[in-house]
């Protein structure tokens, strides 16, 4: 098919290479013309594992371009994918679908034959019915063109991999003619013995959030247990294994840390609080909001835990590195990290903070130039008083502890992700301490 992709961020770009990766001709939209000439050049702006050979493959062979002209997607595409941001709103609740209904009054008017528009942005319950009037009345073809939305479920670090092989399809529609063009657009995957779920559009809009706000709870409820270990000094890494092994429940998912971060999970649990409290399920709205509590104060947690690590004493000019920027591994993403929040927390508190992240280092330095910052792990560790494990990357699961032992001032290492092995790095000299976890 032909099939054009507006809007080039985390969720458009690797959906773009994905689709021209099935055998599609793609042209890719964007309003930031530096972004679109990089992406022609085969560069990629995101770091996204697998998706840079991709882009290159694609860009050279001429199966996938980018663009900042809406009309030419118009002209070009039979099937249109909306991926543009829906960020929170100002009221800090709900979604701002302002780019969505924008790229929309800009693609309409340009649509003067049959065709499809999928939306996969996440949005408010009953935006499909909105841009479906919106573009009925602004397009040429008027009826003849579908609307359909189509909610990604991507992880950052895994889009690729997610896109091309997914556990879910889901397209929320009403016309034969939209669930055709979503079946032919997918063949592949379908063929491949993906499940294609076929609702109305308010039960595909609700999905996204209610798969979402569900990973939110499950995130907050371990952390709710790990703080209940920490006051009864139980063990809450054994807790996971005891209810993980039952498949009712399962461990995915459930690692106590410092909470849920990126661009999607956080809003996403809002907005579907919102709407709870919109459609009158008050009970509903509640529990979410729990999750939402929780998880907000897990940088105060942290924060307590380090402090005690140090022996209750004044953070006031204490030298620490934190190891991880980016809100989870596998993605330069910093957006409402858990990490940098926890960095800014210590700084307030009095501490001078260097940052070490494999991937994140320019990104976080864009969003928070007030830290040191280092690309070098060993390096990072020289002089400090307390190392913070604050994002699970495989790299500190990996190092050495040995060869890092002499490196700070003092082996002191609080990991705020429950993620490493504290026997071997106590045996080797350091000072572990784990959220939920008994000291040794």
């Amino acid at each position: 098919m032909r099939i054009s992709v507006i809007g080039c961020g985390h969720l458009g770009i690797p959906h773009a290479a994905a689709m021209a990766e099935l055998g599609h001709e793609v042209i890719g939209v964007d309003v930031d013309q530096a972004k679109v000439d990089r992406l022609n050049a085969g560069e990629c702006p995101i770091f996204e594992a697998g998706l840079p050979e991709m882009l290159v493959r694609h860009t050279q062979s001429g199966r996938l371009r980018f663009t900042t002209s809406i009309r030419e997607a118009a002209v070009f595409a039979e099937l249109h994918f909306i991926g543009v941001g829906t960020p929170i709103d100002a009221d800090g609740r709900s979604y701002d679908t302002a780019q969505v209904f924008g790229a929309i009054r800009q693609l309409a008017p340009h649509l003067d034959r049959a065709c499809t528009i999928v939306g996969k942005s996440t949005v408010t319950v009953g935006t499909t019915s909105q841009v479906t009037a919106l573009v009925q009345r602004l397009a040429p073809a008027g009826e003849e063109v579908d609307v359909a939305w189509n909610p990604e479920f991507l992880r950052e670090g895994h889009a690729v991999e997610d896109t091309l092989r997914p556990d879910r399809l889901i397209a929320g529609l009403t016309t034969a003619a939209a669930e055709k063009a979503l079946r032919t657009v997918y063949a592949p995957i379908l063929d491949a013995g993906v499940p294609l779920f076929v609702t109305d559009p308010q039960t595909a809009e609700l999905a996204k959030g209610a798969a979402n706000s569900f990973l939110g709870l499950k995130i907050s409820y371990i952390n709710a247990v790990a703080d209940m270990c920490e006051a009864a000094d139980g063990d809450v890494a054994q807790i996971v294994d005891i209810m993980g092994i039952d498949p009712r429940i399962g461990s995915g998912s459930m690692r106590p840390g410092i909470g849920y971060g990126g661009g999607c999970l956080p809003k996403d649990v809002r907005a579907f609080t919102a709407g709870a409290r919109q459609l009158g399920a008050e009970q509903a709205a509640a529990l979410l909001h729990a999750a939402e509590v929780i998880n907000e104060s897990r940088t105060d947690v942290a924060l307590g835990l380090i402090t005690r690590a140090l022996g209750n004493r004044s953070l006031t000019g204490t030298r620490v590195t934190v190891w991880g920027a980016a809100f989870k591994p596998g993605t330069n993403d910093v957006r409402e990290s858990p990490a940098l929040a926890l960095a800014q927390a210590l700084q307030q508190a009095g501490a001078t903070v260097t940052i070490h992240d494999p991937q994140a280092v320019s990104t976080a330095m864009v969003r928070s130039p007030e830290f040191d910052y280092t690309d070098d792990l060993s390096a990072s560790l020289d002089g400090a008083e307390v190392v913070v494990l604050a994002t699970e990357w495989p790299e500190y699961r990996q190092a050495d502890p040995q060869a890092l032992v002499d490196r700070p001032a003092n082996p002191l290492l609080v990991d705020c992700r429950t993620t490493l092995d504290p026997e071997l790095w106590r045996a080797t000299g350091w000072t572990v301490h784990q959220l939920g976890r008994p000291g040794k």
